[in-house]
């Protein structure tokens, strides 16, 4: 068992020998203390506790020392208090997005231990990706990279004006273009793996869910469970696209997380929602010459100054993008298949019982996101979460009820979602829980997104801030004399 076990730790009942007992009390019957009476129950001698909690008998005990060689985990899988000093690892992230990176990363430069968990559970239409979470694989990076090229398009036909002479057609390739996207994708999701391996972080590719109040169980994709333990959590598993709940949303329809590495071009394209991400797809998808509708249940962009919204749906119609107003679909059939194939949308009207139909090739659902906080086990380990939402409350210091337990990212209740507000708050929180300084200073060179695909100039951008940690704002700001601003400012 090795050394985690000690005589004075461990209590062992002799086969045929009589139970302890209490001395009696007056005028009552003996009494036998409660792990005597958990012993009685065990079927093989000799039962074996630890710090005097029970792990089992005979057969568990010697099944766990087979196994896991480490008595801890079979305690904590039953449910029992954690031997103090005994964790695998200091901290463990489940999620391996944005602010999960952020935190592990920041935590290992404090010579902790740490251990990232991230597993991609594959969309109904099996897309799947690598290491680095939404904003990366599904979200801000292919998004801003597909919007290039639709700007591209525009500025194709703006150079005509310019004095550009095109001498043939020019076209667009979606295949071309979703290969150098994915390409780029897969270079930074080898760069995180390559980045938490030189800062000593143990990354598994495995789904995390909480099964005691330390210990959590990892299963890879094909099925395999482990079991670690950790003296801190943070969880920062992120949200994934809703779905309607109507006749073939998750048979035909495809969501952010499908469109992006689509292996065939879309075609004449249904937008369902009215979100940023409904707004954004239709617009770079328009831009690249596709026929766009958006199907609006109410209003545009709920939430945001409804002026600026407006105005952005009369641009977006005057450049091409149809607009449904006040209908949602209530029922997606295959008329054909194919790469696009034909699909026939039922919809209802949102102000009476009028119906319509329509054919596209593709139907993409933007309605909004949900967090993956109900299937990692926090039940099990008495994490609070809201019920409607799925969100997670926190304190001011990202902290659960469950004091050795935080969360960060777009998971949370109250908080802005946003990539860089959870890289911020991941960092911020491991250095409230390791570290004592109260200055760093940050420099980069950087690779403007917008040069990527071509490949112009790396690194040739360089910045660089001096941070007060605990204000959290710009201690000095170097300004160019040419700006004509104060070189001594001291803060902003």
């Amino acid at each position: 068992m090795g050394s985690t076990l000690r005589k004075s730790q461990a209590v062992r009942q002799a086969p045929g020998s009589a139970p302890l007992e209490r001395r009696r009390p007056a005028g009552g019957a003996p009494k036998l203390r409660e792990g005597q009476r958990e012993a009685a129950a065990e079927t093989s001698q000799p039962v074996v506790s630890v710090r005097e909690k029970q792990i089992g008998d005979h057969e568990r005990t010697l099944k766990a020392h087979k196994e896991e060689d480490n008595p801890q985990k079979t305690m904590e899988a039953n449910g029992l208090t954690p031997v103090p000093d005994s964790y695998d690892y200091d901290l463990i992230v489940i999620g391996g997005g944005s602010g999960g990176l952020a935190a592990a990363k920041e935590a290992a430069k404090y010579e902790k231990k740490v251990m990232v968990l991230d597993f991609v559970t594959p969309t109904p239409q099996g897309s799947s990706w690598g290491l680095g979470g939404t904003c990366v694989n599904v979200g801000c990076i292919p998004k801003k990279l597909m919007h290039q090229a639709a700007l591209l398009g525009q500025a194709l036909q703006d150079s005509r004006k310019f004095g550009w002479q095109l001498t043939e057609e020019v076209k667009h390739s979606w295949m071309t273009m979703t290969e150098s996207v994915q390409n780029y994708i897969g270079s930074l999701n080898w760069g995180y793996r390559v980045a938490l391996r030189d800062t000593k972080v143990t990354y598994e590719n495995a789904y995390g869910e909480f099964v005691g109040p330390h210990t959590i169980k990892a299963t890879n994709k094909k099925g395999i469970e482990k079991l670690y333990t950790a003296e801190r959590f943070i969880i920062a598993t992120g949200e994934r696209p809703r779905y309607l709940g109507i006749p073939g949303d998750k048979e035909y329809c495809i969501s952010s997380d499908d469109l992006f590495s689509l292996p065939y071009c879309p075609g004449k394209t249904l937008v369902v929602g009215a979100s940023y991400v409904a707004l954004e797809c239709a617009g770079f998808l328009a831009g690249l010459g596709l026929d766009v509708t958006v199907m609006v249940r109410s209003i545009l962009l709920r939430g945001f100054d409804q002026d600026m919204a407006n105005k952005i749906g009369e641009y977006m119609k005057e450049h091409g993008v149809n607009f449904i107003r006040e209908f949602v679909p209530i029922k997606v059939e295959q008329v054909e298949e194919g790469t696009p194939g034909i699909l026939k949308v039922t919809a209802k009207s949102t102000t009476g019982d009028q119906m319509i139909e329509g054919e596209y090739n593709t139907v993409l659902l933007a309605i909004g996101r949900d967090p993956c906080t109900r299937k990692i086990g926090l039940d099990k380990v008495g994490v609070n979460i809201n019920e409607k939402t799925g969100k997670i409350p926190v304190n001011d210091e990202e902290q659960t009820n469950v004091p050795h337990i935080y969360a960060v990212g777009d998971i949370l209740q109250g908080k802005l979602e946003l990539t860089p507000v959870a890289i911020q708050a991941g960092r911020l929180l491991v250095r409230r829980l390791y570290a004592g300084e109260t200055t760093k200073v940050y420099h980069s060179h950087f690779w403007p997104l917008e040069w990527t695909v071509p490949s112009r100039d790396n690194n040739k951008c360089y910045a660089k801030i001096i941070c007060n940690i605990q204000d959290n704002v710009f201690t000095n700001l170097s300004v160019t004399k040419r700006s004509g601003e104060d070189i001594t400012v001291s803060g902003c």
